[in-house]
């Protein structure tokens, strides 16, 4: 390794340090301007010109809030009319009258398991939020409940989601991986279904037990007051059944679950495939999901369209600022990818003499925590190890996938969106989310790596 890489290692590790310092010492600085000051301190640090900095701020920031900000937002006014249509209060109802308080983790790590099939982390969460809240709000008004219900709820969907995130196409990750590796989308998907299983458990209920009694988190009161119904507000309401309840909740992710397929089983340039991938895509699922929403639970149910208008308007009020954070992330991820980081995790990997498939999961790992993207990750490891790929036949490659996937999965911390959103929306500080989101991750991902390494050990699927 150089000098110029050491130091760029040097000031990611100091970034991430000073980011913290501003945020949780007497300083208590705005998540979103201690993200804008150190972004431009790692700029000036790394030597790039001052409208460098000001570029890749700005394409950060408006890169993460194209890819999740309008997402986010119609995932609030989705949350906002299953909540005020009394949808929420009655799915959470059924899950709490069929499931015992030991059993509610599982539940909704069975539901997370589904919805993450076809949808990225960040908008199954959001979708997920509404649930999440009203099955907590219940747990908490339990007396004999200690400890966070909200990190009980919710550390089991964060699990699921990412697992499914990272190890199972039709996610980009693992496809990404699955193309510059050249191999197959069957066996790579059988091995994720697998591997993800015992990680979302370890990663989901059991470690969620084990932690929800030494917290005490709460959402924002606003926030919850928007995706939660109390029985007061519910009492003398005629809501919609829970078949078209769980109808208009899903559909975003039947739309994308049924990309999903199409990517699978039809050619690329049919126009059966096109407009799967159009009806599929995230905004357009979302939209097509609240339109329905709005109009099977509220207007065909003699609903008022003012009154409709106006609660979605107030819906994305509580969420204006954990978009604005999360671009602030979106600002220094990019950053710390222009200053190739990225680059000098790769020089830094070269010392290592490990086995492919650890390998891989150790280059993933370390561009993925270093520049804040998974995707930077899975494509710097799969594009370092192609080579390798096509020159060992013995090389089980949908594993190699799949490691490379569990990799990228490891410590989501401060330079990562998906960190910033599960902070604000559950009301954490750094170290409860550290504890939540981060550990979570790092748990998935070394549970994956594992049944990776077991896996090897069997004759080849295929």
């Amino acid at each position: 390794m150089s000098s110029s890489d050491i130091q760029l290692l040097l000031t990611a590790l100091a970034s991430v340090l000073v980011l913290v310092a501003l945020i949780v010492s007497r300083i208590r600085m705005h998540p979103l301007l201690a993200l804008l000051i150190v972004s431009i301190g790692v700029g000036f640090a790394t030597g790039m010109e001052p409208v460098a900095i000001v570029k890749n701020l700005s394409n950060g920031a408006g890169k993460t809030l194209g890819a999740v900000g309008v997402v986010i937002a119609l995932g609030a006014m989705l949350g906002k009319i299953l909540a005020d249509s009394g949808t929420t209060e009655r799915l959470a109802n059924a899950i709490l009258s069929h499931t015992s308080a030991r059993m509610i983790p599982w539940a909704m790590t069975l539901v997370a398991f589904v919805i993450g099939i076809p949808m990225f982390f960040e908008v199954g969460l959001v979708v997920m939020l509404p649930l999440i809240f009203s099955v907590a709000r219940k747990l908490e008004s339990q007396e004999r409940f200690k400890g966070s219900a909200y990190v009980y709820v919710g550390v089991p969907v964060i699990s699921a989601l990412a697992a499914m995130h990272g190890m199972v196409p039709p996610h980009p990750g693992p496809l990404t991986a699955i193309a510059t590796l050249k191999t197959t989308v069957g066996p790579t998907m059988i091995y994720g279904f697998i591997a993800a299983l015992p990680a979302m458990i370890f990663g989901g209920p059991l470690y969620g037990a084990f932690i929800s009694p030494r917290m005490t988190t709460r959402p924002d009161e606003a926030l919850l007051e928007q995706f939660t119904t109390t029985r007061q507000e519910a009492a003398g309401r005629n809501p919609p059944s829970v078949g078209l309840g769980v109808l208009a909740a899903l559909l975003p992710a039947l739309l994308m679950l049924v990309h999903a397929g199409a990517e699978m089983l039809l050619p690329k340039g049919s126009s059966a495939m096109r407009v799967a991938a159009f009806l599929g895509d995230p905004m357009v699922a979302m939209l097509l999901g609240v339109l329905f929403a709005a109009f099977t639970l509220v207007l065909m149910r003699g609903g008022d369209a003012e009154k409709l208008r106006d609660a979605m308007g107030k819906s994305l009020k509580p969420i204006a600022g954990i978009m604005l954070i999360i671009a602030g992330g979106g600002a220094f991820q990019q950053v710390l990818t222009s200053a190739k980081v990225g680059d000098a995790i790769v020089q830094l990997t070269h010392q290592f003499s490990l086995p492919p498939l650890a390998l891989g999961w150790l280059i993933a790992m370390l561009l993925s925590v270093s520049t804040g993207s998974a995707t930077v990750g899975i494509v710097g490891a799969a594009g370092l190890l192609a080579p390798l790929a096509g020159a060992d036949p013995s090389l089980n490659l949908p594993l190699l996938a799949l490691s490379i996937g569990c990799g990228s999965l490891f410590f989501n911390y401060a330079n990562h969106a998906g960190f910033w959103m599960v902070k604000e929306s559950f009301g954490m500080t750094m170290g409860e989310a550290t504890k939540t989101i981060s550990v979570v991750q790092s748990i998935v991902s070394v549970v994956g790596l594992i049944m990776v390494l077991l896996f090897n050990l069997l004759p080849p699927l295929g």
